[in-house]
């Protein structure tokens, strides 16, 4: 047994005690009851259960959970599914979902939807070319499976989050 504590969408959790072979996706969703992050394959290959975790030098990057003990996360700040939204009002990014129907048994949203969080804030720091546009959301999408084939509509949504707002993500 290991103590933890940490940050989850701007908000401390913690001290809690935890099994050492407790994995992250059960801590979120058996302890704390935040069932957005899926479990998908249980191989860390799918990445439905993929969150972001926040870097001390302000960047960020997904990691699975299905396989990473809670422990693994101890001092860190991560964000979930659930952080996205701020007073009821959807991102960018998660209307553009909606709009584009980037989902369909919506299993594998959570994780290409914090995927696609982290590419637009990384664009944000680092605009890239219109004509890259095309592979760099493959690239960071890349890996992320959808049990349905809905790697169309995804890909469409998190295109037009960024082509929508050229002077942001554009060089």
């Amino acid at each position: 047994m290991t103590t933890i504590s940490l940050t989850i969408n701007g908000r401390p959790h913690g001290p809690v005690t935890v099994r050492d072979d407790l994995t992250m996706n059960d801590f979120l969703r058996e302890v704390l009851g935040m069932t957005g992050t899926k479990f998908g394959c249980g191989a860390a290959q799918c990445l439905s259960c993929a969150i972001i975790v926040d870097e001390p030098d302000g960047t960020s990057a997904t990691t699975p959970t299905c396989i990473v003990p809670a422990v693994s996360f101890d001092g860190k700040a991560i964000r979930t599914v659930e952080g996205h939204a701020r007073d009821g009002r959807l991102t960018a990014l998660q209307a553009s979902f909606v709009e584009h129907f980037a989902f369909q048994c919506g299993y594998c949203t959570p994780g290409f939807l914090n995927e696609g969080q982290v590419l637009l804030e990384r664009l944000e720091k680092a605009p890239i070319a219109r004509a890259d546009v095309e592979r760099v959301v493959a690239e960071a999408l890349d890996g992320h499976l959808c049990r349905c084939s809905g790697y169309v509509k995804y890909h469409e949504a998190v295109r037009a989050v960024i082509l929508a707002d050229p002077a942001r993500f554009l060089a």
